[in-house]
């Protein structure tokens, strides 16, 4: 016979308590402090992701940052809210056998007073095979918030 009881002294993980434990995980971007370390990710992507309708990526290269970190938590809500209204598309499909496996940001450049250009390549196994991603993306700034426009493969 099961008792409540007998299973007093187990930990009851909280949804509270899975998402303080998220946050305290390395970054998925790979973003280092100023010692080398790896940033968590409520110190680094999490701030956007998690809030952005209240604090939006002070950049594009950060916006980039925290949409491949949003590809990794696989985040449907920020991408679309930081995809540009032009080019966003009505809704994202993740692939259950993508396995995110690091980001290089390779440059970040002002192209004008409200937009920018930041080069990447996303490293990832799909199905067990290894897949680069080498892009150049554009974003534009409006109302105080950078948006992720498109990009050239590479």
């Amino acid at each position: 016979m099961f008792d409540l009881a007998d299973n007093a002294a187990l930990p009851i993980k909280t949804a509270k308590a899975v998402k303080e434990a998220e946050n305290k995980r390395d970054c998925p971007c790979g973003r280092k402090n100023a010692k080398g370390g790896l940033l968590a990710y409520a110190d680094c992507c999490g701030r956007y992701i998690d809030h952005w309708d209240a604090r939006p990526a002070p950049d594009a290269e950060a916006l980039m940052r925290s949409r491949y970190t949003a590809f990794v938590c696989e985040s449907q809500e920020y991408l679309q809210a930081t995809w540009h209204a032009s080019q966003r598309p009505s809704q994202l499909d993740f692939d259950a056998a993508t396995k995110w496996l690091g980001l290089d940001v390779k440059q970040f450049q002002l192209t004008g007073d409200a937009s920018a250009e930041v080069e990447f390549v996303a490293r990832y196994r799909l199905a067990g095979r290894a897949v680069r991603l080498h892009e150049r993306s554009r974003f534009v700034l409006e109302g105080g918030r950078w948006f992720y426009v498109d990009g050239d493969q590479f």
